[in-house]
């Protein structure tokens, strides 16, 4: 064991190293537990004769570096450790003359403070970057090696990879660029040289399956001492930040602060542009890393330190870089300079309030217009888009492309996870629509961790972060463990737009594929604009599905449920033109119950053209069939019958071997819906046969069906149907194949008419013999007057010459004029007539209809004095007027002055008592209302003071009672007023008592009971 040793700052173990000169291998870094066994050890990977000088942790325990003492050169080594293994994540290399120590900072995890004995002090900040592509290649620095893994192929956890780089010394930072299916990657070393990769197109890779690439450092005639940030901007050109020092040779990965240096110039920090020239062809499917030579092309000065740079994707040759404090400005390759921000390149506000170590810039629409969308999450959890915050409370981000085979991905969605373990993913339009500080976990305390929400995702495992997502169709989300482990997280929000993306570029056999795999409604497929909109598209749908086993899963589950409006409305925004018409379709139901069938309607047209004759079709042909809405069974069981009429017949042809057989047609049809209903639509095509094999097959028992069957072949044909019709419910063909039968039958087909009163429109045309349909007539008269249709009934029995009948429906429905036409008809004398209209007259009397009794008094009675007394009752005093001027009667006309008068004196009686009660009313509301405000304004002033002596609490609880149900004081307002003391609950017990005692003129249900009585008073006087 070596003299260095540090404790972990958790506590939970001990690290020391252990020298192994003797062995003649490298040292090792040993970690003992608390009761001193070994916990694990890793090596440093150095010659043997290396000293380790010193061990020390950050102060979150997560980093360990060591001061190594190697031959020519000090190195400070700093290591990671994940999934139970350490990376060395980072190595920065002195001469032995500088004389380099190190410490971490107290408080702060990620700053490491160097310091040489020329008095030079350097404080490193370093930040964790996640280096997965825009194409979804994660890479990992590990010591000599960068461990490469393509997400799309495989999650393979770190330190696990597809296949890894090997590189002559450890590597400090990586960079990595993909475009025009080629890719390249370049690592800066820790000895300053540089080294480039290209490889070829990511689905090429799987044969570079678990092996190893040596990787040679390329011809550069500068030293790159001092840089950081390395960027492409191009395939062939990079950009480094550098640090101005003629006395410190060191390499930081991120930006870095000097100390107590020289300035020789007028800025510490300048932009390298690095362009590369291969001089040899890489040949197609392989890695090259040979051939390559780098120079630096254009250096420009900085303003001050740089927290971060991100290549400009909306345009070649640019970069956006991050000053410290937040400022951001634009590097140009081709105009030679770095300048400010112009007004559009960029969304609004594109400076960060503060320094922001983890930036991305990203493609996006805005408007319909390409915009770049830069965010920045600084050290304190908050995600900046330019001056906007959108979360403080950010642990990770990333974003996702729904483009599929783009060779530019414009984002649609940003991704956050929070400290609260919560996913939230946000479409990029919501962003720019809103424009409040705080728009994606604003609302994060009213959600629980545990309680599910549609607005965000539960991550399962606490602390884990976002690394990177799989674009398009994937549609996957992946996560890091704290431990190092990669889960994919297929969101619903994100299948979905991948699922509409499919659907908008007509692509169903994707995304079929999708609502399959991830389990999605299938009716998704169909109401995402509009069932209608497919029906045009079913033809290409079935060609390019081109499936039978998922288009015959498809039609099993359609319905008429509209799941736009229910099941996914949440997550996707459905087009307004699809949303529109669904409402009316569920408005007037007609059009929504067609869904099912008009769709399945178009599939088996498209399938008929589209697909080549077989069994699989035909069985997904009777899917339609029996799945449509009613289900069509008996087209179903009429193409069975076909195939079984073939086979009946012994032809054995190419076409029948293109269809399956009888039997399995039918089990197929049988699985589908209800026996049942099968064996019925057999028997209601009238083939005895067809339904014993259905019933057969449906394991009915014989018992049951054969003495059905066989008694139905023993009648007649069209008894036999009428038979059938009968029990299938089928009336009409009954009634038809009843009449078709003969004269014997017509008892049989009056019951059936009585039994079904909607068929004697169908039995009048059937029937052309006057005496049949004078029969049909009357009973269907007889029916109407059963049903208290006594109007329609007369009409009917007249049309049958049923005079009494109709005469006693005119009397019964109180139409008096038609009670004296069938009079006519029937002949009636004159007394006769006389005797019914005095007997019609005091039945409308009683009735309270004197109007028409005073109609028949006069015109068939000639009783002018009823007639007038009748007009006096209905108050229709100007024709009783005219009744009694044309009679020349003055008494009569005096008798109505006087009942006109009587009347009139009662109504203004009636009217003044109304009056003076509305006004008692009035002013007993008015005061009610008064006393309610002004007990209200007593009690807010009162309930203010706390302690308030027992009569004050006395009264106030006397006044309160005083108002009865009043409701409108606040709930702070009621809970304020209440004491944990003796005197607080004896005040509430006297409200209470009070309360009940003052209840009838005091309260809400007194004003309310005063309003009810004006409303009906007026509603009195007006009538």
């Amino acid at each position: 064991m070596g003299q260095s040793l540090d404790w972990m700052p958790s506590g939970a173990k001990v690290v020391t190293a252990h020298d192994r000169k003797t062995e003649g291998k490298c040292p090792l870094i040993v970690f003992y537990e608390k009761n001193g066994l070994e916990r694990s050890h890793f090596s440093i990977e150095e010659p043997a004769e290396v000293v380790i000088q010193a061990l020390k942790w950050n102060c979150n325990s997560e980093l360990l570096a060591a001061l190594v003492s190697c031959g020519q050169y000090d190195v400070i080594k700093i290591w990671s450790c994940s999934n139970n293994h350490w990376y060395l994540k980072q190595e920065l290399r002195y001469t032995k003359k500088e004389g380099v120590k190190f410490s971490w900072d107290p408080t702060k995890p990620l700053h490491l403070i160097c310091w040489t004995l020329g008095g030079e002090v350097i404080a490193h900040r370093f930040a964790w970057t996640t280096a997965v592509s825009e194409t979804s290649v994660a890479l990992v620095i590990d010591g000599l090696r960068i461990l490469i893994t393509p997400l799309h192929l495989g999650l393979m956890p770190p330190p696990m990879s597809l296949f890894y780089l090997a590189f002559p010394c450890s590597v400090n930072e990586v960079c990595f660029v993909s475009k025009n299916s080629k890719n390249h990657l370049t690592a800066y070393l820790s000895n300053g040289s540089l080294c480039v990769v290209e490889l070829p197109a990511a689905d090429k890779w799987e044969e570079f399956e678990g092996n190893g690439i040596t990787v040679d450092p390329c011809h550069c005639d500068f030293s790159l001492n001092n840089s950081m940030h390395l960027t492409w901007i191009d395939t062939r050109t990079l950009i480094g930040i550098c640090r101005w020092s003629d006395y410190c040779s060191s390499t930081p990965m991120r930006s870095s602060e000097a100390g107590n240096l020289e300035e020789k110039h007028d800025s510490l920090f300048f932009v390298n542009e690095i362009k590369l020239v291969c001089s040899e062809d890489c040949l197609p499917g392989s890695v090259s890393s040979s051939g390559w030579q780098a120079r630096v092309s254009k250096r420009m000065p900085l303003e001050g330190p740089v927290i971060g740079v991100s290549r400009n994707p909306a345009k070649g040759g640019s970069a956006f870089i991050q000053l410290s404090g937040g400022k951001i400005v634009k590097y140009c390759s081709e105009l030679r300079m770095t300048a400010p921000i112009q007004s559009g390149e960029l969304c609004p506000d594109y400076d960060f309030p503060t320094s922001c170590p983890s930036m991305t810039a990203v493609p996006c629409h805005e408007n319909g217009v390409v915009r770049t969308l830069l965010l920045g999450l600084d050290d304190s959890s908050k995600l900046h888009m330019g001056k906007r915050l959108l979360s403080n409370n950010c642990s990770s981000f990333t974003f996702y492309s729904s483009s599929y085979g783009a060779t530019e991905q414009v984002v649609t969605h940003l991704l956050v996870t929070t400290k609260q373990d919560l996913l939230f993913i946000v479409d990029v339009n919501e962003i720019f629509l809103k424009n409040g500080q705080v728009t994606i976990d604003s609302h994060v305390n009213k959600h629980p961790r545990a309680k599910p929400s549609k607005e965000h995702i539960t991550v399962w495992e606490k602390g884990s972060k976002l690394i990177g997502v799989l674009h398009g169709d994937e549609a996957a989300v992946i996560i890091q463990t704290t431990r190092g482990n990669l889960e994919c997280m297929y969101t619903r929000k994100l299948v979905l737009v991948a699922i509409v993306q499919a659907l908008v570029q007509r692509r169903f056999k994707d995304a079929m594929d999708m609502v399959r795999r991830h389990r999605i409604d299938f009716n998704m497929l169909v109401d995402y604009c509009g069932w209608k909109a497919f029906i045009k598209s079913a033809a290409d749908f079935v060609k390019e599905v081109n499936n039978l086993s998922h288009i015959t899963e498809f039609v099993c589950s359609i319905k008429n449920e509209n799941v736009s409006g229910k099941l996914y409305e949440a997550y996707i925004s459905f087009p307004e033109q699809c949303s529109s018409s669904m409402d009316s379709e569920n408005l007037h139901g007609a059009l929504s119950e067609n869904k099912v069938t008009s769709v399945l309607m178009a599939i088996r047209k498209a399938l008929e053209e589209q697909i080549e004759e077989s069994s699989s079709r035909e069985l997904c042909i009777l899917t339609t069939l029996a799945r449509s809405g009613p289900p069509l069974l008996e087209e179903a069981l009429n193409r069975i019958k076909v195939i079984r009429e073939l086979e009946l017949h012994g032809v054995d042809d190419g076409r029948r071997k293109l269809y399956p057989s009888a039997e399995e047609s039918l089990k197929h049809l049988l699985w589908l819906t209800e026996p049942e209903a099968v064996f019925n639509a057999a028997l209601g095509l009238y083939d005895l046969n067809l339904a014993a094999i259905v019933a057969l097959n449906s394991q009915k028992d014989p018992k049951e069906f054969l003495p059905f069957l066989k008694g139905l072949e023993c009648l007649p044909p069209a008894i036999m149907r009428y038979t059938i019709d009968l029990k299938l419910a089928r009336y009409e063909s009954a009634l038809r194949n009843i009449v078709s039968a003969g004269n014997e039958y017509h008892a049989d087909c009056m019951e059936l008419l009585n039994s079904n009163p909607q068929l004697f429109p169908l039995g009048l045309q059937l029937f052309s013999d006057p005496d049949k349909r004078h029969q049909i007539l009357e009973a269907w008269g007889d029916h109407l007057f059963e049903e208290k249709c006594f109007g329609e009934a007369a009409i009917t029995y007249q049309c049958c010459s049923s005079y009494q009948k109709s005469l006693k429906a005119y009397h019964a429905c109180g139409d008096w004029r038609g009670v004296f036409t069938v009079t006519g008809l029937l002949n009636f004398t004159k007394e006769e007539i006389l005797q019914l209209a005095q007997e019609l007259c005091d039945e409308f009397q009683a009735l309270g209809k004197p109007g028409d009794a005073a109609k028949i008094a006069l015109e068939y009675c000639s009783d002018v004095d009823r007639g007038v007394g009748c007009y006096i009752m209905a108050r229709e005093w100007e024709e009783a007027l005219r009744v009694a001027y044309m009679h020349s009667r003055q008494d009569l006309v005096d008798t109505v002055k006087d009942a006109a008068l009587e009347c009139a004196a009662v109504l203004i009686s009636e009217y003044q008592e109304g009056l003076l009660k509305v006004g008692k009313y009035l002013a007993r509301y008015v005061a009610v209302r008064q006393r309610r405000l002004s007990l209200a304004a007593k009690l807010q002033s009162e309930d203010r003071f706390m302690d308030v002596e027992d009569d004050n609490i006395s009264e106030v609880s006397s006044s309160f009672s005083e108002m009865s149900a009043y409701t409108t004081r606040s709930t702070k307002e009621s809970s304020a007023s209440v004491i944990s003391s003796s005197a607080s609950k004896s005040r509430g017990s006297r409200r209470q008592k009070k309360a009940g005692k003052i209840q009838s003129w005091g309260g809400d249900g007194t004003s309310g009971a005063s309003q009810g009585d004006v409303s009906g008073h007026w509603c009195a006087k007006r009538a």
